[in-house]
């Protein structure tokens, strides 16, 4: 049986667009902790990003912290929320179990037990990184309260906007529209059965509208496309920049509403019975879709991060969600 003392490796951010690899030193867990041996990680792409660059604005340090984050920002800083494990040891119903787990890139930690929560037999391991994505996309439509038969509009085809529509699609009578500046994009909103369209040829007039693209002009596109007295839902984190919002054209003769819409708080709505781990448990089981695997664009090997965070913070091209494999030990 594998324990502790056996070596553990994470991945650092160490300085503005620089990375490393680190030992780490683990103690025993406790009869109340598992240890978890790291099957696949996720990139938050677009967060991510903003940490690896540097550019979490200092009033946002306390805020922006990752619940198992080391170090502060800006660097050295160990960040990241998307961990899927194998249960090593630990209390006898979760001892064996891959589970989901808010950790950052590592390959094998010690959490409370409570922290983690098991993925259902239905759901692979591979799929599973998309479980914190697809926790913002629900706690979004939360906030948002999109109704039967509305015209909705998604501005952003990463994975988050994706993850919205899917979502929105299943709801009876709704109009969707995946909108992105980037053509090939229609083959991802193709195999999750919503509409493309590009921002020029996008429906106008939308009862809702939700932006995800975290842009200056994928704001303005959100903004011209919201019908009158709609609502536009703010999914992207902007970082330091300081995007300009068009609010002295028609914001105001169309009386929108621009409202955040953000994970670390349970929307309003559903905040008197619903808890994180209710709903992380709920996002865990609709992960059984196989179609969600078309949101898995890429995939690398851990000791690959440093390198691959540099081309991704630069230049990310088409990627959506990148997928980190973990080395496993011989059987």
């Amino acid at each position: 049986m594998s324990n502790a003392s056996d070596d553990a490796r994470s991945f650092w951010v160490v300085g503005p667009g620089s990375g490393e690899i680190r030992a780490e030193t683990l103690r025993e867990p406790t009869d109340q902790e598992v240890l978890v041996r790291t099957l696949y990680s996720g990139i938050s792409r677009g967060t991510e990003a903003l940490v690896f660059n540097g550019a979490v604005p200092a009033s946002e340090f306390g805020r922006m912290r990752a619940p198992f984050q080391t170090g502060d920002f800006p660097a050295p800083v160990k960040y990241g929320y998307i961990n899927v494990g194998h249960v090593e040891q630990g209390p006898p119903g979760l001892r064996g179990r891959v589970v989901f787990c808010l950790y950052p890139h590592q390959t094998r930690y010690v959490v409370p037990a409570e922290a983690v929560y098991p993925v259902p037999a239905d759901v692979p391991a591979q799929r599973a990184v998309l479980a914190a994505n697809l926790e913002s996309a629900v706690n979004s439509l939360w906030d948002a309260v999109p109704k039967i038969g509305d015209r909705v509009a998604i501005v952003g085809a990463g994975t988050l906007g994706c993850l919205v529509s899917w979502l929105v699609a299943k709801i009876p009578g709704c109009s969707v529209e995946l909108i992105d500046i980037d053509p090939d994009k229609a083959s991802v909103a193709a195999a999750l059965g919503v509409g493309f369209r590009s921002p020029q040829h996008a429906t106008a007039e939308a009862d809702l509208v939700i932006h995800t693209s975290a842009t200056e002009e994928g704001l303005s596109t959100a903004l011209r496309l919201a019908g009158f007295e709609a609502k536009v839902i703010e999914l992207s984190w902007y970082g330091n920049c300081r995007p300009a919002v068009a609010l002295g054209e028609a914001f105001h003769s169309r009386r929108l509403s621009l409202r955040a819409s953000q994970v670390s708080a349970i929307a309003p709505a559903q905040r008197g019975r619903w808890t994180p781990r209710r709903r992380m448990e709920f996002v865990l089981r609709l992960l059984s879709d196989s179609a969600l695997d078309a949101l898995i664009t890429g995939e690398s090997n851990f000791d690959e991060l440093p390198k691959l965070m540099q081309t991704l913070a630069i230049a990310p091209g088409r990627t959506l969600c990148h997928r980190i494999v973990y080395p496993q030990p011989v059987a």
